[in-house]
Formats: structure tokens, sequence, C-alpha cells
């Protein structure tokens, strides 16, 4: 997770740093355009699903099973189906699921998951919680992309292997992962090694050096050919390092992002199609990187990203991913850098894929998606990827159940006013006799008006559009029983939302 330049890493090296039987197959999702459905390839640089429809991850990180807690973490405080209950509602529909090799060893028991919150979870193997991760992210309609983080749960590694944990095992752990979860279409691909980089004073990850110990463009060729082997329908997810010599200004950046190297020494699969690039990028309160300090800022910075990974999207070499980007909101520049850069990735199914760092907020450089009570959303941060989330398909319910006759009626009433905001409750009622399974009620809301929380639903807004999902604790609307759903906006409170719906049936009002 520590995104440094080689030449600072000395200076920064004492500072503690918070990253950060087979599996049974997840139930076939039908999907629409953007998650895809079945397994997915490369098509030039666009990546597209089974059926050859475009598709983009648009995901999150949840970290934690890196670490000696051996699971993500947050399960001290919730449980694991309400997490990834709120990751889908919130609209990524892809997981980035960061590991340690020494997950694996016999030794390595998961510790801080709460037994009231999460009792399946008690007494399971490292791999055991993973699976039950991934078979519930699944039911949500997401994907998982598993990353070997670091070799040992204490710190990342400059190259693919230690002392402790050899090539040999890097691979022999990414072939049996591939074997355990083939043929399920929720886990889509393996992110190799995560940030290979120098080290000061010499050694560390080399692009295109030709050395077979420190190449890593050769490692990722041994280990995702092994992987292919395995598992024929993974993506195979190779970041950068940070300095590459001979490709123009300038030779460094973030570790695991600077993939200029590709274009001379592409990585070579046995499945060309299944190679996906991966790049990280981070804000300047993560590092004063000088980019950000050049008066131009921030126009300087798409041809900065085109330099460092862009050019293989844009040239149709090969699919990218932004595997990790991040930021506090600490200095003003942060917001500038990340709206620009989600302007860079464009925008719906044919976008660059991303997977925002990091769900957690105990990630000490950047924070994360919550808020550190690990329920509430930092909107500042929200507010700006969610134009550009494509929300997972599907929530587990049985394919080909018919749905049940909706209807419904709603009543919207502003409680209390402020300077520049407002609060309002929108109660729905279930005006029919049959339950309302897992309900949704969406509407329009006036122009100016952007909502920035809810309580007693999932409440999230895109560009005009507003949804409310049930909660987890609630997810039925049983026949003639109503439900208040508080909301909070920006903007003036006079204006009067409308089109109030439950899928496409229309609720009085």
């Amino acid at each position: 997770m520590k995104r440094l330049l080689a030449l600072v890493v000395a200076a920064l090296a004492g500072g503690a740093v918070l990253t950060a039987s087979p599996a049974a197959a997840a139930p076939e999702i039908t999907a629409a355009a953007g998650t895809g459905t079945g397994f997915w390839h490369a098509a030039g640089s666009q990546l597209v699903d089974a059926t050859g429809a475009p598709v983009r991850m648009t995901g999150i990180n949840w970290f934690g099973a890196e670490t000696g807690n051996y699971s993500p973490h947050g399960l001290w405080s919730r449980n694991y189906k309400d997490m990834l209950d709120q990751m889908a509602g919130l609209g990524y529909n892809t997981l980035r699921l960061p590991y340690s090799n020494q997950l694996f060893d016999p030794g390595s028991k998961p510790v801080s998951i709460d037994a009231v919150q999460n009792p399946d979870l008690q007494g399971l193997s490292g791999l055991q919680v993973l699976d039950k991760i991934v078979a519930y992210a699944g039911t949500k309609g997401m994907r998982v992309l598993l990353d070997r983080h670091r070799p040992d749960s204490g710190a990342q590694s400059p190259l693919w292997y230690t002392s402790a944990y050899s090539e040999s095992r890097w691979i022999s752990d990414w072939t049996m992962l591939a074997q355990h979860y083939k043929g399920n279409t929720t886990v889509i691909g393996a992110d190799l090694h995560n940030e290979p980089h120098s080290i000061q004073g010499g050694g560390g990850a080399c692009w295109g050096c030709g050395d077979t110990a420190t190449d890593w463009r050769l490692a990722a060729e041994r280990a995702g050919n092994a992987v292919l082997a395995a598992n024929p329908d993974w993506l195979i997810v190779v970041e950068g390092v940070d300095c590459v010599s001979g490709t123009g200004d300038p030779q460094c950046g973030w570790w695991g992002g600077n993939l200029s190297g590709a274009k001379q020494f592409p990585v070579r699969l046995s499945k060309p199609d299944k190679l996906v690039y991966s790049a990280h990028e981070y804000a300047t309160s993560v590092f004063a990187q000088k980019w950000f300090s050049d008066p131009a800022f921030p126009a300087n910075m798409p041809a900065l990203w085109d330099h460092f990974f862009g050019y293989l999207q844009k040239q149709n070499i090969a699919p990218v991913l932004l595997g990790e980007f991040g930021t506090t909101l600490a200095d003003p520049r942060d917001k500038t850098w990340l709206q620009e850069l989600m302007r860079y990735t464009g925008t719906g199914p044919t976008g660059m894929s991303f997977t925002y760092w990091s769900w957690n907020p105990n990630s000490g450089d950047t924070g994360g998606i919550l808020n550190d009570d690990w329920t509430t959303v930092n909107q500042a941060k929200q507010a700006i990827l969610q134009p550009y989330l494509i929300p997972p398909v599907g929530s587990g319910g049985g394919p080909g159940d018919p749905p049940p006759p909706v209807s419904c009626a709603v009543t919207y009433h502003v409680d209390n006013t402020w300077q520049g905001g407002f609060i309002a409750t929108v109660t729905l009622k279930n005006s029919g006799s049959s339950a309302l399974k897992n309900w949704a009620l969406g509407w329009t809301v006036p122009a100016g008006t952007q909502i920035t929380g809810g309580w007693n639903a999932t409440v999230s807004q895109t560009g005009q559009q507003a949804t409310a999902k049930a909660p987890t604790w609630a997810p039925d609307l049983a026949g003639g029983a109503s439900v208040s759903i508080g909301i909070q906006a920006t903007g003036p409170a006079t204006g009067t939302p409308g089109g109030f719906a439950v899928g496409t049936t229309a609720c009085t009002t």
C-alpha cells in the first residue's frame, strides 16, 4: 500500500504503515451493461464479458487479510455481509481483496472477528473467511479481484519474494487459488504482486532489465502463465514499478505506478487477451510529488498519466486498471486531483477500470470511504466517485422468480432547514398485499439538491436520480406497512422531488 518514490524510501521507512476444500461456484447472475456475465477478457484495451459486451471494474479495496489479522478489517465491529451490502448499495461492483502468503501458513489464524456480529466466521481459516466473503459478494453481483499484497503480514516487499517466502511459494499459492476458485465467475483474476519498487542505493524491482532475480516483467510472465495453466479463465493483472530509465521524464513515480516500460518490454502471456496492466496513483497529501507544485497543475496531470500508464489504454494495447488511488482530501489540491483523475478515466462501461483505496477508514495515509465509525460514508469522497460507479447487478434472488405485484405510496416532508441545507423524511408505504422484498425506492431530486446522508435505508444519488435501498436489518416491507427514510441534503428546501417508484412501478404521492 505504501506508494513512495524510491529516492525517499529510506527517509520514510521508519514510519508505521497501515495497509494494510474447493470453493463452490457462485450462481451465474444475469448482468446489465458494465458488469457483464461470465468470465472477462480483453479486446484490445477494452475489457469484455463472455458475450463480448464491454465491462468495467468500478470497485473498492477492503484490506486486512494481508495483515496479522488474517481477515479484512472492521469485522470487529460489523457483519461482513452488511459491509458488502453497503459497498454494493453505493455502486462498487468489484472488490479488490488483498492477502499475504502468510495467510495460508498453518499457524496463521484470523483474529479480531466479533463473534456476535460474525458468528459464521468463527473458527475458520483465513482462506475459509475469504471464501465466505467471495460467496456473499457473488450474491450481490460483485466481482472479486485477488491481490497478493505482501509475502508476509509485516510489511511491503520491493520484490515478489523474500528469504522466507520464495518465488516458488508465491507461484504455488497463486496456482492453488486459481484451482480453488476455478469455475467461480465471481473471482475474475489475480493481481500478481502489489507495488514492486526499487530500493534507494540500488536493488529492488526493475522493468525490462533482463535480470531474472529483479526484472518484474519477467517474473509476472512466469507467474501469470502458471496461473493461466491452472485456470485459463482468470485475468492476469500486472502492476508497474516506480522507476524506469530511458522512457522520458519523469523516470520515477509511485510504487507500482510506472508502466512506461511496457511499451518496449510488454508482458507476454500464453493467453494475451487475459492481460490487464495496473497502476497506482496518489494525491499530494500522501507525498508531495514535484508535479503537484508545477504552476500548470492540474493541467499537467493528463500528460503525466499518459506517460505512466494511460498510453496503454489510449493506444489500444491493453486494458488498464487503476488498482489503488486515494486521498484524505486534506490538501485543497487533493480534491482537484481526484476530480481530474476520475474525469481522465471516463464514464460508462468503456472507461478505465478502477478500485479505490480504500473502504477502510484505518488506512494511515488516505483514510477511507467509511468514516472512523466503520459505518457512515465520507460523502465528500463518495460524491466525486459516484458519477463513475457502475453498480453490481443482482441481489442474490433466485433467477426466474416472478416478482410480486407492487403497489406503493409516498409522502415527502421537509423537517428542518438552514442556510444551504435541510433534512426531510420520505415515507414509503407498501399499499399492496405482498411483501416488498429487498425494496429499493427511486426518485428524481430537484435541480441544485445534493443528498449528503440518509438513515433507515442506504441512500445514494447519481445526477438527479436518488435511490433508497432497504437496510440489511429490515430487507422486507410487509403489505400495508410503511418505512420512514431520513435524508440530509444541501441546496434549497423549496423544490419538490418527483417520479417516486419501486422498480418500474410508480408510487402514488
